[in-house]
C-alpha cells in the first residue's frame, strides 16, 4: 500500500521505515526541509534507527523523504506522528489541525487515517476527523477508515523497540478497527484492539501518568529521607526484593522528554475542562517533578557551602544532557533547568554528553566539553545528571574532587548520591 508518514520525528521516522522494510510504498513527509534532506542522504538523527536502515529502503524505493505537499497524494493509508505540545498549559494541537487539514485535500474513499500524537481523550473524534470531514467531503465510517493508535517509543531501549512493543489500536467503527489493525499487525508483533479511539487516547496518558506519579513520589521520599538521615537508595533496593506488589521506581534530577512533563497534563486540562474538577495526583506530580532540578542545585549550593566555597565564581561539569540514559533526546531535560540556574548563579558551567548534539537546545553559555581526567581535575564540582553508558565512571571516581550523584552510579568517599 502506499503510506503516509506525516512528520519524521522520534515517532514517525521509526514507523516510516519498518512499514518501508514491510514492503509499503512509504512517504515520509516532514515540513523540515533539513531534515528531509538529511534523511535522503540517509542520515540518521535517531538512535533507534541507523543510517543503515534509512539508506536500504530508500534505495529500494520503499521509502522517500519529502516536504512536498503534493507527494501526499494517493495515500491508502495516512498516519500522523506530529508534535502536540503545551502552551501555557493548554493543550497545543495546532500540528494536527494543519495535518488533518492538509490531508484532507488527498483523501479518497476507501483510505485510512490515523492518529499517533498523544493528546487528550475525544480528539480523533471531535476534531481531527471532523476536520478531515470538512475538508473532503467524506464521512469517517462510512467513506474513509478513521483510528487511533498512541506511540510507544522508547527510545534507546534495546529490548522493547517498536516491532516488540505492543500496539494499541482503535477505530470509530468495527470497518476503521479492522484497517487499523490490519496495518499494524504487518508491522508488529503484537496487535491491542480497544473500544473506541477515546480508550486508546486514555490508555496512552495512563501509561505516562502511572510513571510521573510514581517517580513523584520516590523524588519526595528522597527529600525527606535525606532529612531524616535515611539512604533512600537501601530502602528502595529492600523494596524491591518483594516480588509482588511493588514496582521499582528510582529518584533522579527531574522528567524529560515528551511523555512525563506534558502528557498527564492533558488530561488534567479534559478533566478540568469537562467536570470542572481537579486532577490532583497530577498536579502534585507536577510540582514536584517540575522543582526537582531546583532541588539539585540548592543540593550542590548547599555541598558547597559545606566546604566554604561559592558557586559564583566556581567550575561546574555536568555529566549528561539528555533526559534519558543513552539517547540524544535533550527536549524538557532537568539539565537544561539545572545548568540555567547554576549559569545565572555566576557558576562557570561545562557539560559532557556523547549523544547530545552540539548546540541542541542547550543555553549558549554552556560549554560543550569531552569527558576527560583534565575536565574533572579542574571542575570544583561534577554532577551526574543522565547515567549514560558511554561514560568512564571510574575516570570520573578517580580525579573528580566532589561529585553530587543523581542516579546512584558512583561510589567513593567524594561521592554524594542525591
Amino acid at each position: 500500500m502506499r503510506v503516509v508518514v506525516v512528520g519524521q520525528g522520534y515517532v514517525g521516522l521509526p514507523l516510516a521505515v519498518r512499514a518501508a522494510e514491510t514492503g509499503h510504498e512509504v512517504i515520509g513527509y516532514d515540513v523540515d526541509a533539513e531534515r528531509v534532506k538529511s534523511l535522503a542522504a540517509g542520515e540518521s538523527y535517531v538512535e533507534d534507527v541507523t543510517g543503515e536502515r534509512i539508506r536500504a529502503v530508500t534505495e529500494s524505493g520503499h521509502y522517500r523523504a519529502s516536504d512536498a505537499v503534493r507527494d501526499l497524494g494517493g495515500f491508502d493509508i495516512a498516519v500522523v506522528t506530529v508534535p502536540t505540545p503545551l502552551h501555557e498549559g493548554t493543550p497545543d494541537l495546532r500540528y494536527i489541525e494543519e495535518s488533518a487539514r492538509t490531508l484532507a485535500r488527498y483523501l479518497r474513499p476507501g483510505a485510512t487515517v490515523v492518529l499517533e500524537s498523544t493528546t487528550y481523550p475525544g480528539t480523533t473524534q471531535e476534531l481531527f476527523g471532523p476536520l478531515l470531514e470538512e475538508g473532503s467531503g467524506l464521512t469517517a465510517g462510512a467513506d474513509f477508515h478513521l483510528g487511533y493508535s498512541p506511540e510507544r517509543i522508547d527510545p534507546g531501549n534495546p529490548v522493547w523497540g517498536f516491532k516488540e512493543t505492543p500496539k494499541v489500536v482503535s477505530g470509530v467503527d468495527e470497518a476503521s478497527l479492522r484497517a487499523v489493525r490490519t496495518f499494524y499487525d504487518g508491522l508488529v508483533d503484537t496487535t491491542v484492539p480497544v473500544g473506541s479511539p477515546k480508550e486508546a487516547e486514555l490508555a496512552k496518558l495512563l501509561e505516562n501518568t502511572f510513571r510521573h506519579v510514581n517517580i513523584a513520589l520516590v523524588n519526595e521520599i528522597a527529600m525527606f529521607a535525606r532529612h531524616l538521615d535515611i539512604d533512600v537508595w537501601q530502602a528502595i533496593d529492600a523494596a524491591s526484593s518483594k516480588p509482588f506488589g511493588f514496582m521499582r521506581f528510582t529518584p533522579g534530577p527531574g522528567v524529560g522528554g515528551h511523555c512525563l512533563p506534558i502528557d498527564p497534563s492533558y488530561l488534567s486540562w479534559r478533566v478540568q475542562r469537562e467536570l470542572g474538577q481537579s486532577f490532583r495526583f497530577v498536579e502534585l506530580a507536577n510540582d514536584i517533578n517540575n522543582h526537582m532540578p531546583d532541588y539539585v542545585t540548592r543540593r550542590l549550593v548547599s555541598a558547597f557551602n559545606t566546604r566554604k566555597r561559592a558557586v559564583n565564581g566556581s567550575r561546574i561539569l555536568l555529566l549528561g544532557l539528555a533526559y534519558k540514559k543513552n539517547t540524544g533526546d535533550a527536549r524538557e531535560s532537568p539539565a537544561l533547568r539545572i545548568s540555567q540556574l547554576l549559569l545565572d548563579m555566576g557558576a562557570e558551567v561545562r557539560a559532557a554528553d556523547p549523544h547530545v548534539v552540539e548546540g541542541h537546545q542547550v543555553d549558549t553559555r554552556l560549554v560543550r566539553v569531552e569527558l576527560t581526567e583534565a575536565e574533572l581535575a579542574a571542575a570544583d564540582a561534577v554532577v551526574l545528571i543522565t547515567d549514560h553508558d558511554a561514560f568512564d565512571y571510574a575516570l570520573v571516581e578517580a580525579h573528580a574532587d566532589y561529585v553530587l550523584d543523581c542516579r546512584r552510579k558512583l561510589d567513593g568517599p567524594r561521592i554524594e548520591v542525591l
